[in-house]
């Protein structure tokens, strides 16, 4: 294993660390160290102090990859010393003096938000949003998605902690073309905001479910930038 960089992956929202399971294995045969952040979605101070345990006990140097709101918590917890590159996924960036949800309303809502319901102070995604979350999977793979999903509380995205990690550490992204549920153009944005060399694809929302493949080789990319 040596020479290979360790890879950690923080999940977004009304999802866990799974979703990144057509990526694990693979990386892991290839010889990396790989964990996956599960934080709760209850708050982003707790939800970036839980990326930050996972990179403690990790050996450096790191590619941290962020899936949706996970690009919040990889543009926060990035700035610790054992990350050396990020890995953006259809994700969030905020600067500083943004909020993740301040971030998305510069841009046009998408159609997954009419189809979200409050309940007990959580975000829950109806059934109905399914389709403009992840529609580019086959059925019973959206049903998993589904089912498997963590609820967010209803104000994450409006809370707020410092770190901003792409303003110092290079940067990869990933845009989903056909995002119905972060808006393509906010990508575009946050990428070349922050200087990321960006590689764009016709998928939904989940391309590392849809397009394992093309992820795999953006993070294989990022990793060997950090190879001795």
């Amino acid at each position: 294993m040596a020479g290979k960089p360790s890879i950690v992956f923080a999940h977004g929202l009304w999802a866990d660390g799974s979703c990144f399971s057509k990526l694990i294995p693979t990386l892991q045969a290839e010889g990396h160290e790989v964990f996956a952040s599960q934080h709760g979605l209850d708050s982003l101070e707790n939800d970036v102090a839980c990326v930050n345990f996972t990179l403690n006990h990790v050996p450096g140097p790191i590619v941290l990859v962020g899936h949706s709101y996970g690009g919040t918590l990889i543009t926060k917890a990035g700035t610790h010393d054992r990350v050396g590159a990020l890995v953006y996924i259809a994700a969030l960036g905020p600067d500083e003096d943004e909020t993740s949800q301040g971030h998305q309303d510069q841009f046009a809502r998408t159609p997954l938000f009419d189809h979200i319901e409050v309940a007990d102070g959580r975000l829950w995604l109806k059934p109905s949003g399914v389709p403009y979350f992840c529609g580019d999977l086959p059925e019973a793979e959206q049903k998993l998605v589904l089912a498997t999903g963590a609820v967010p509380a209803a104000d994450l995205f409006n809370q707020q902690v410092p770190g901003t990690a792409w303003h110092t550490k290079p940067s990869w992204y990933i845009v989903a073309t056909n995002d119905r549920t972060v808006n393509p153009e906010l990508e575009r944005f946050a990428a070349k905001r922050m200087g990321a060399k960006t590689y764009e694809v016709a998928s939904s929302h989940v391309p590392m479910l849809s397009h394992p493949a093309f992820v795999l080789d953006v993070i294989r990319e990022a990793a060997k930038s950090l190879e001795g």
